[in-house]
């Protein structure tokens, strides 16, 4: 059964006025047939323009996830334009299987910080 909602958890570094300007990694969760392929392709993604892609490592290997497939972390400088065209973009690539943009998901978004706690509700 799905919840009737979906309620986030964040400390408030995760607040940004735009999607990838913390400059912190944005995952995207590839196979790993033919990664090196993908990762160059997410790199040039007009979507993502401006973006640094590295494929996530463990000490001197690639890290792998539980799916038994690779992450590649996007970087990036400054915000990203259009965060719909984004997600859509990367989902459309052939070995993509899922990314860290969660577009329209979110219901309630639960902010610590350091004044204390603030709920942001999504505007319907």
């Amino acid at each position: 059964m799905a919840p009737d909602l979906f309620v986030c958890t964040v400390d408030d570094s995760k607040m940004v006025t735009g999607l990838g300007g913390s400059k912190l990694a944005m995952p995207v969760e590839i196979v790993q047939f033919c990664h090196e392929y993908t990762l160059q392709r997410l790199a040039k993604l007009p979507e993502v323009a401006g973006c640094v892609a590295k494929l996530r490592m463990e000490g001197e290997k690639i890290y792998v996830t539980d799916n038994s497939n690779y992450i590649v972390d996007l970087y990036f400088e400054e915000p990203i334009k259009d965060g719909h065209a984004a997600a859509n973009a990367i989902l459309a690539m052939e070995g993509v299987v899922d990314h860290g943009l969660f577009m329209d998901m979110v219901d309630v978004c639960i902010i610590a910080g350091k004044t204390g706690i603030e709920v942001q509700m999504r505007k319907k």
